[in-house]
This record gives structure tokens, C-alpha cells and sequence, in this order.
């Protein structure tokens, strides 16, 4: 052989074993039975209508308060009701002794007649000169002084009026009422003690209970995001007149008493939490709900009218941190679509970017799955409700 023929020998050589090896392979691949396609469960994408609501903790308050004083100061000789019972506007609670009251009273009336006595004489003597000086038997100066008599005499009269009046509202005032309806706590004091118009501490407290308020607490970031969405045409916003509040248990397992209504939003926000306070109001004819009760209140704050929600499982995340979901295509094979979510809603994600309704994504079995793979669809078990409630602690 010559020299020169060798690598045209040595080509040919290579080229026949690849062909060979690509035979081989071949015959391989055609006696190895086909993959069968991964069964998984899946999810066809249609928008919904999503409420939005929020769970909130707060505290129960009285809707209104009147702490009982005393407005005389004695010796209080009765207690008038019972400690924890229910007592009515206008409700006698404490008697005090009303005896210096009644002589003050019985004194200024004795001070009254006397004024009304000093205008009648003046009176008449003031009509006598009247005639007299047009007669020029007295002097004009005698019959001015008459009329200045009398007036001070009408004045006198109508100081004792008030004196008479002051000394009734003091009387009046050792009578100690109910000002507002609802149920008085503990009395302060008993039979016998001394009470004083200046004191600080109050005799009892009376507190209306039907209805009562809730005052919950939302951060300021999740009202202005809420307040932004409801802006951009995102969500249909509740009627802040008539948005429904409900209670629940500390599990959130259960309503307590009946759905009251949102009061009003603060407007001035927690320099120390951040927060907003939130107002809402609630029947209580049962008396359920005390004062300084923690609840957790579930406000309705609007819709979603197309939200996109999938289920948190069918989410998952790529190594830079990225939201991820499998997606079916027309041939059933998978490919891996990155998504953004917006809000967590109960046990599933909200999505503002990534699919579009009439998708089919993966629920269920992604563990088997890679991208390109061919796979077999079946209905999700875990598929989405029509409506869900967004929850935020």
C-alpha cells in the first residue's frame, strides 16, 4: 500500500464504524417499547369573581359610656339598684341626704316672699307719687326715688327666683339618675359614705351594650395597596355605608352573634404600629359580646370581577427565586412558564401575570414531570372554588 493511500483508508474506516453505530442504535431504539405518557392532574384556567375580604383582630367597646358622679356633696343614705343588672335612662340610683338641700330651698322661698312683699309697698307707694307729683305736691326727686325703689325691689325679686331655682337644682341633685340605658357595673361605695361633687372617682358606670362597637386595626401598607387596587378599576369596591363585617372564633371556625356594618376608617395613622383604626358595629340584644373582648372580624372590602387564582401547590419556584408554574400544551406536553402572584387567597394564589384563561397547567404529580415531557390529563382534584375570600392577618 502506499504512503499516500493511508488516510483516504483511515476516513473510510471512521465513516463506516459511525454509520454502524448510528445502525445499532437505531435497531435499539425500535426494539425498546415506547415511554408511556405521565398522568397528572391538571387545571384549565377561567377567570372569577373573588371577594375580598380580611381578617382583622380587634376589640370589643361599649357603645356608649356614662360614669355616675355626684354632683352635691352628702352623706348617701340609699343604693337603689343591683350591681350588674340592666337599668334605664332616668333610673334613681343613689339617694343623698337631702335635708340641708330642702332648708336651702325652703330659705330661698322665704327670700323670694320678702322680695315680692318690698315690691308691692314699693309699687304702691311709686303709683301715689306719681299722682301726687303731677300735682306738684312732692318734689320730681321723691318720686324718682320711689321708682328707683321699686326697681331694685324687682330686681331683688328676680334674684330670688334664682337663688329659689339653684337651691330646687341642688335638691334635685341628691337624687342620683341613670343618664343613658345598659347595664351598671359595681357600685363604688356603700350606704354611709361621703361623697363630694369634686371627687374624681365615679359612684358606677353604666355601659350600653346593644349595639356594641368592634375597633380592628389594618395596616396602613394593605389599605392603600387595597385603595390603589379599587383606583385602578382592579377591584369593585364595597359600599363603605353598608360594608358587612362578620365575627369569628380565635380559630376562625365559627360566627359569633350577628353581621354588623362598617362605622367608619380613621383618619390618622399609628405613628408607633403603622396601622389604621377600623370601626365597625354590631347588634348584641343577647349580650354576647362584653367590653374588652378580643374577636377577629371578617370585613368585606370588595371583588375581583376576573381574578386568575391557582392552587398554592401547583406553584413552585425556580432556583433564582422565581414563581413557576407547569403548563400543558396543545401536543400534552409540559413546559415550565414563569408567573406573578399578587395576594394569598385562603389556600391559593391570585396571579397579575403569566396565564390567561382557557390554559391548562399542572396540579397534581408535577414530582414526575420534566419539561417536554409528554403527559396524560385528568381533572384536578384540589381545583379551585368560584368564590374565595382573601384573608389577611
Amino acid at each position: 500500500m502506499k504512503p499516500e493511500n493511508q488516510p483516504i483508508l483511515r476516513t473510510a474506516a471512521a465513516a463506516l464504524l459511525l454509520f454502524s453505530l448510528a445502525a445499532c442504535d437505531k435497531a435499539k431504539e425500535a426494539q425498546s417499547p415506547q415511554q408511556p405518557a405521565v398522568e397528572v392532574g391538571t387545571l384549565i384556567i377561567q377567570p372569577q369573581k373573588i371577594a375580598v375580604s380580611t381578617d382583622l383582630p380587634g376589640r370589643t367597646s361599649a357603645f356608649r359610656i356614662a360614669e355616675v358622679r355626684p354632683q352635691v356633696n352628702g352623706i348617701v343614705t340609699k343604693r337603689l339598684f343591683r350591681e350588674g343588672s340592666d337599668v334605664k335612662a332616668g333610673q334613681q340610683l343613689y339617694q343623698i341626704d337631702p335635708a340641708t338641700y330642702q332648708a336651702a330651698v325652703d330659705s330661698a322661698k322665704a327670700d323670694l316672699a320678702k322680695a315680692l312683699a318690698n315690691v308691692k309697698t314699693a309699687k304702691a307707694k311709686a303709683d301715689r307719687y306719681a299722682e301726687l307729683v303731677a300735682l306738684n305736691a312732692i318734689s320730681k326727686q321723691d318720686y324718682d326715688d320711689a321708682i328707683a325703689t321699686l326697681e331694685g325691689d324687682a330686681a331683688q325679686v328676680a334674684s330670688a327666683k334664682a337663688a329659689v331655682t339653684t337651691a330646687q337644682i341642688n335638691l334635685d341633685y341628691t337624687k342620683v339618675y341613670s343618664p343613658i340605658s345598659g347595664r351598671i357595673g359595681k357600685s363604688s361605695i356603700t350606704e354611709g359614705a361621703l361623697v363630694t361633687a369634686s371627687q374624681t372617682t365615679a359612684l358606677a358606670t353604666v355601659q350600653q351594650l346593644d349595639p356594641i362597637y368592634v375597633d380592628v386595626t389594618q395596616s396602613s401598607d394593605d389599605l392603600l395597596k387595597l385603595r390603589q387596587d379599587i383606583a385602578a378599576g382592579q377591584i369593585q369596591g364595597a359600599d363603605g355605608s353598608h360594608t358587612p363585617v362578620i365575627l369569628l372564633q380565635r380559630d376562625g371556625s365559627q360566627t359569633v352573634g350577628q353581621p354588623g356594618e362598617l362605622q367608619f376608617s380613621d383618619v390618622t395613622v399609628d405613628q408607633t404600629t403603622g396601622s389604621v383604626t377600623l370601626r365597625a358595629i354590631f347588634p348584641n340584644s343577647t349580650h354576647d359580646l362584653l367590653p374588652g373582648l378580643f374577636v377577629r372580624a371578617r370585613i368585606d372590602q370588595g371583588t375581583f370581577d376576573h381574578a386568575i387564582v391557582v392552587p398554592q401547590q401547583a406553584v413552585t419556584r425556580n432556583s433564582d427565586g422565581a414563581t413557576t408554574v407547569w403548563v400543558v400544551g396543545a401536543d400534552s406536553k409540559v413546559a415550565l412558564r414563569q408567573v406573578k402572584t399578587s395576594r394569598v387567597l385562603g389556600n391559593q394564589w391570585m396571579l397579575s401575570e403569566g396565564l390567561q384563561p382557557g390554559e391548562q397547567i399542572v396540579v397534581e404529580g408535577l414530582q414526575k414531570i420534566r419539561a417536554g415531557a409528554t403527559v396524560k390529563t385528568v381533572t384536578a382534584s384540589a381545583a379551585p372554588a368560584t368564590t374565595v375570600a382573601d384573608r389577611q392577618q
